[in-house]
């Protein structure tokens, strides 16, 4: 069994990587002030040595519990958090490290995010052909014309009259705004695109339109994802392979057939029977696993395996030694000392 990190670096060596983005121990400490002089007196720890990679054209989910570091994780990646430690490789560079002026040059316009509330991330005192023609402008794309062709090009693209180009956000429904999110993410022609809780907030039937539009635009653009959710159904449909993320930590990474079929770790297996099913004649239902106790604080995480504390398998090693990230099948890891390197 070998890390995904090892894993990784016999991967990079090859010249034509299919690996669009690498990321190797990555880490996000939030600093505890307290005090008159706000002395640093400890450190929420929200993403804490998570490794990872996408391959050109798949979406990777990224999945866990309120409060596990999914959200952190993304808006690190991007820079929008400054991380910690760790590396983050993206079209073979090292962007982790890079100034904002080197990022702006070389990385912003080939990354962009999806947020879960489109119109808290939106100017309400701009028409949407501005918000549009924003990105462009920042980065010196297309002369006007250009600009005006591009706009009614992605308007057209994600269901909207071109008539609409002149209203503002208020007069949008959630569905219509997190469109327009998405037709922003794309007026750069990214590589990369971090759809953050892009449907959490949407009915059912919408999220269905949504991710069924994503799905289109991937394939006609060639577009890359990470999708991150709370909703397992959500991330099975839309996903390539999926991480499991718990107390900052990578649980578990799988291509979702493997990780849907025949999930390793306890913390995955407790999730995935939460997932409602419908229940069928002659076929035996889904046994409901509990876990016991409280999510631990981020500012306080438990020694050795950060589960081990609500984990219905904990051994002794578990309170003492925190497993390796180690691949158990072809592209199949886990962080469980149940598979770990005897």
């Amino acid at each position: 069994m070998t890390t995904l990190v090892e894993n990784k670096q016999s991967l990079s060596n090859s010249k034509d990587s299919e690996y669009l983005l690498e990321v190797n121990n990555l880490k996000k400490h939030f600093p505890i002030k307290a005090g008159v002089l706000q002395r640093t007196v400890g450190h929420v720890k929200a993403v804490d040595g998570i490794s990872l990679y996408v391959k050109k054209g798949e979406t990777l989910g990224l999945v866990g519990e309120s409060g596990c570091g999914k959200s952190t994780a993304g808006r690190t990646l991007i820079r929008l958090y400054e991380p910690t430690e760790g590396n983050i490789i993206f079209n073979n560079q090292d962007i982790s490290k890079m100034s904002e002026n080197e990022l702006r040059r070389s990385v912003r316009q080939n990354i962009q995010m999806i947020f879960q509330d489109p119109y808290a991330s939106m100017n309400p005192r701009k028409t949407l052909k501005s918000i549009l023609s924003e990105p462009m402008i920042t980065h010196k794309m297309y002369n006007r014309k250009g600009r005006e062709e591009k706009i009614a090009e992605l308007l057209d693209r994600v269901g909207f009259n071109p008539s609409f180009i002149n209203r503002y956000p208020h007069e949008f429904s959630g569905g219509q705004r997190q469109r327009i999110g998405i037709a922003r993410a794309l007026t750069l022609n990214p590589d990369l695109i971090i759809a953050d809780e892009a449907v959490s907030a949407l009915d059912v039937s919408i999220q269905a339109q949504i991710i069924n539009l994503m799905e289109d635009l991937q394939d006609e653009f060639g577009l890359t994802y990470i999708f991150i959710s709370h909703d397992l159904s959500v991330v099975r449909h839309i996903s390539d392979r999926v991480g499991v993320m718990y107390l900052g930590k990578m649980m578990e990474m799988a291509p979702k057939a493997d990780l849907y079929g025949e999930p390793l770790h306890p913390y995955t297996q407790a999730l995935l029977s939460a997932v409602p099913v419908p229940r069928k004649k002659g076929v035996p239902t889904r046994e409901r696993i509990v876990l016991k106790g409280e999510l631990p604080s981020p500012a306080n995480p438990p020694s050795g395996c950060v589960f081990h504390t609500r984990c219905p398998m904990a051994m002794d090693i578990c309170r003492k030694v925190a497993p390796n990230f180690q691949e158990v099948k072809p592209e199949h890891f886990v962080a469980c000392h149940l598979y770990q390197d005897k």
